[in-house]
């Protein structure tokens, strides 16, 4: 595996396995990897040639209270995780590198971003289609993958890629989960004893509710997971949780369409995210 930091050994290199025609891979990942990156890794591996990933936490996706400087980074943990499951090349940019200088143009998502992360999170996906602008242009990928717990994130980086003509494919691949059904994020490690052993009820409401859509009220789907979510204690808050047409995420007027319920809880000093999708994506 070879490990680069700068852009000018990224562009030479990705340049060779052009000129061979090789087939790029590439999984964009803001580190401290964990089974669900994994998979993508897995997925890129059967598909192309090559396996790009890209480890960077990046700063225009955070707001001014969220946990950019705390977000949980282990480089050699990371770099060995990387190479043990057949990433060839490892890109580690600084902030310096990807962004040297403030920008002169930007990039604003206005579509699929007025509810659930993007009502929360204030240019949070401006920031994600910044920097995959600048990634997507280094590592000049034939697909990029991403995990459908970022359904929304996948929703946004769909409709950029078909908005500007990019000569990429997005695959999609299922959340990978533990066994009690907590879906895998670097963000799980905040959790405390009595949270990691509660959370799972996320899932469960979910699941549950999967079955509930069929009675066709939103309400009352709604409702049922905010009662089996309040059976456990432990969450300070449920931050969202809605239900839209997917991927448009727009109001559920077709029920025959693919639908996502999705739901944000917070928890002591943990955020995280999970959905479900119904009617395929």
């Amino acid at each position: 595996m070879k490990t680069i930091r700068d852009i000018e050994t990224l562009r030479v290199v990705i340049e060779s396995y052009k000129k061979e025609r090789q087939i790029i891979g590439f999984v964009p990942t803001m580190g401290y990897l964990h089974e669900g990156h994994m998979a993508l890794v897995n997925v890129a591996n059967e598909e192309n040639d090559i396996v790009v990933m890209s480890i960077f936490v990046n700063p225009t996706q955070f707001g001014p209270n969220e946990d950019f400087e705390s977000y949980p980074r282990d480089e050699a943990r990371d770099t060995a995780l990387a190479e043990q499951n057949g990433v060839d090349i490892l890109f580690l940019p600084s902030v310096e590198t990807m962004y040297p200088e403030n920008l002169t143009a930007t990039i604003h998502a206005q579509k699929r971003v007025s509810v659930l992360d993007g009502a929360t999170r204030e240019g949070h996906f401006d920031g994600v289609l910044i920097v995959l602008a600048k990634l997507f242009h280094l590592v000049q990928p034939d697909s990029a993958y991403f995990g459908q717990k970022d359904a929304q994130q996948v929703a946004v980086v769909q409709g950029f890629v078909a908005d500007y003509f990019l000569p990429l494919t997005i695959r999609v691949i299922p959340t990978v989960r533990e066994q009690d059904g907590l879906a895998k994020s670097s963000r799980n490690v905040y959790l405390t004893e009595q949270e990691r052993e509660e959370a799972p009820v996320i899932h469960a409401a979910l699941r549950k509710a999967r079955e509930e859509v069929k009675e066709r009220d939103t309400a009352r789907v709604l409702a049922n997971i905010r009662v089996a979510m309040d059976q456990k204690k432990t969450h300070e808050k449920i931050v969202y949780l809605d239900m839209y047409q997917y991927p448009s995420f727009e109001p559920v007027e077709d029920w025959e369409k693919p639908i996502i319920i999705a739901i944000c809880v917070q928890y002591s000093k943990a955020r995280l995210i999970d959905n479900e999708i119904i009617g395929g994506a």
